[in-house]
């Protein structure tokens, strides 16, 4: 094998994958090299976004990973139920891994262990290193003591029924349900006809979801529903990390410049831990980089975290709301008040832009928790976070 290459990616997820894909259409004669540990490029997920997410161009892109696509979607709510009408699409790891295996050939190396990264060489297990300008780091999400972190646990199962299940766009929330410890819903994605992905999914202060539970859960509900499970094609599991506070400098100087992206960059939308538009984005910006060298792309993939980080200082103050306000089995109250205001004002709330009237429109009227603890919440007193600095 080349031991010299332009950019190694570690870890064939979305953000590396993506990263890797964008290179081969912007610089085709770019030497890139890309190691999963898997058995296929993506793992065993399914990446969800809205439709104003992207832009025009980068819909254009992506489209070729998209598996589906639906004309707006629906949540749910003790209090109502509500049709909106953005768009909403999925990218599955069957579809983003044939596209990948085929754009990239021989240059994704499967099955593949690394025991050291460092960036600008991988070291594999037995003893070979491979050099590269650049390595950048895609290997999942990693627990740091510079991040407050809460959790969006679930468990997916891709179902065959054994009849039609009516549904023709996604339930994103029916949190109707049970709330156990804290604010759980279900999310459906109709598939097919007949097949369904089902989530159960809860919003936990730490991930410690019971997954037998989750399976229960998802049985009862799809009986409640009148749905007949047939065939278990498939399951998944998460824990999409949850920002509540941080130290952005202090994340960044222990990452010691090594080019880092997607979930393991702090990459993701801080309050629904999407994280697909900020890894197209990514992918966009470092694919029109002349210069590809480890330096380089840590600053550049720093100075891009850094915007995204203070554009999301409001969406920490809402984590902090929904997490430390209030009992835990009450947090569907903040999101039901959320699912109350107008469409374009939720859809820029999901790109992660909101204006300021709409920030000011979110905390207008009558908080839906106790009105002390919310203040506590949004100003950090509390000892779990008075050691962040989230300026």
């Amino acid at each position: 094998m080349n031991t010299q290459w332009d950019v190694i990616l570690v870890g064939a997820g979305l953000a590396n994958g993506l990263i890797a894909w964008r290179l081969k259409q912007r610089q085709p004669a770019l030497k890139v090299l890309v190691l999963e540990a898997g058995e296929r490029p993506g793992g065993n997920h399914t990446w969800s976004f809205h439709e104003g997410d992207l832009s025009a161009a980068q819909h254009a892109w992506l489209a070729p990973l998209v598996a589906h696509c639906w004309q707006g979607y629906e949540v749910r709510f003790p209090e109502f139920t509500r049709q909106l009408p953005n768009a909403y699409l999925s990218v599955t790891s069957e579809r983003f891994a044939s596209v990948m295996e085929e754009a990239l050939g021989e240059h994704l190396i499967t099955h593949s262990q690394v025991t050291n990264v460092t960036p600008t060489s991988v070291e594999l297990p037995d003893g070979t290193t491979l050099s590269a300008a650049a390595v950048i780091d895609g290997r999942g999400y990693q627990p740091s003591p510079y991040l407050t972190i809460g959790a969006q646990a679930f468990i997916g199962q891709q179902w065959q029924l054994s009849s039609p299940h009516g549904l023709t766009q996604p339930r994103l929330m029916d949190a109707t349900v049970d709330q156990a410890t804290g604010y759980r819903f279900v999310y459906t994605l109709p598939l097919s006809v007949d097949e369904l992905l089902i989530e159960d999914t809860h919003y936990i202060d730490q991930a410690t979801l019971d997954e037998q539970q989750a399976r229960t859960n998802i049985k009862h509900y799809a009986a409640a529903q009148g749905w007949q499970l047939k065939t278990l094609k498939r399951e998944e599991r998460g824990n999409l990390p949850i920002t509540l506070a941080g130290d952005f400098e202090a994340f960044w100087q222990a990452a010691q410049q090594q080019p880092m992206s997607g979930l393991r960059a702090g990459l993701f939308h801080s309050t629904t831990g999407y994280s697909l538009p900020h890894a197209v984005e990514l992918a966009d910006l470092i694919a029109a980089q002349q210069t590809l060298n480890a330096s380089t792309l840590f600053e550049l993939i720093k100075r891009f975290a850094a915007r995204r980080w203070r554009q999301q200082r409001f969406f920490r103050m809402l984590n902090r709301m929904l997490f430390l306000a209030g009992p835990a089995e009450n947090r569907w109250r903040v999101m039901q008040r959320f699912y109350g205001l107008n469409d374009a004002l939720i859809a820029r709330f999901y790109a992660g832009h909101p204006t300021l009237a709409d920030k000011a429109r979110i905390l207008s009227g009558k908080p839906p928790v106790p009105v002390g603890e919310a203040l506590q919440a949004v100003l950090k007193q509390t000892p779990r976070l008075r050691a962040f600095n989230d300026e």
